[in-house]
């Protein structure tokens, strides 16, 4: 069996921590996910890396949507949805024509100017309502066209996603039932792309074998995590490890 990255102790130390915080950020505090994306940047090939990152994503899916399908918010979704297949089409174009160093800096600039809006816009703080916040149509298309294109690059979908939600006030536990059908449906969507890619090999399909209880041990925790949490620290959680995924993609 050959692995995509040096079979070091150090290495599958790692891509195990990878994959152990996919899980958590499945249950929990979604941006994180952005992190374990530059750890496989690291110890693999930039373009093979996501599609061992984005076969393990899928799994987290799973199970956060397993876990919180009844929080789900179907009207956010059917909003956001339709523009989603453009972005992932244009990432993919990025993805074989464009040098994966500039697409990854071009990524975190985006965060970045969507966190300072996201900060100025939260100077004064609001109750979460029962129903989300109406978002303007165009911020509902540009994030869908984003979130695809950004997932489909360096699968960064969950710093978009998790802006766009809490804009929209909505609570964590619609936050995370509305994100784990988005990012389920769009990882999905975004295999067939990975595959006429060419990026799918034996090895990637071994090393999802192999970090699968990873993934499910950081759900695991991940559940136990969110049910601690406050909102308020939910929502401050979520822009920090926002603010982390921008400054590792520009770095």
């Amino acid at each position: 069996m050959t692995l995509p990255f040096e079979p070091s102790v150090l290495y599958l130390a790692l891509a195990i921590f990878a994959a152990f915080i996919i899980g958590v950020s499945k249950t929990s505090v979604g941006g994180v996910a952005t992190l374990a994306v530059g750890i496989f940047g690291l110890l693999m090939p930039a373009k093979e890396s996501t599609a061992a990152v984005l076969l393990l994503l899928i799994i987290g899916d799973v199970v956060g949507v397993l876990t919180y399908h009844k929080h789900a918010d179907w009207g956010l979704l059917k909003k956001l949805l339709p523009s989603v297949l453009p972005g992932i089409a244009l990432g993919a174009l990025f993805v074989r024509f464009v040098p994966d160093v500039g697409l990854k800096k071009f990524i975190g600039v985006i965060l970045v100017v969507m966190l300072v809006l996201q900060l100025w816009s939260r100077r004064k703080p609001a109750k979460v309502e029962e129903e989300a916040k109406q978002m303007h149509p165009a911020a509902t298309i540009g994030t869908g066209v984003v979130a695809g294109f950004t997932t489909m690059t360096a699968n960064a979908a969950g710093p978009v996603m998790s802006l766009y939600l809490l804009a929209a006030r909505v609570d964590k536990t619609r936050f995370l039932g509305t994100g784990a059908f988005y990012y389920l449906i769009i990882n999905l969507t975004k295999v067939p792309f990975s595959a006429a890619l060419g990026l799918f090999h034996m090895s990637t399909l071994w090393l999802t074998l192999i970090l699968l209880p990873a993934v499910l041990v950081g759900a695991w925790l991940g559940r136990i995590l969110i049910k601690r949490v406050s909102q308020l620290w939910f929502e401050r959680l979520t822009l920090a490890a926002t603010a982390i995924a921008a400054i590792a993609l520009l770095l």
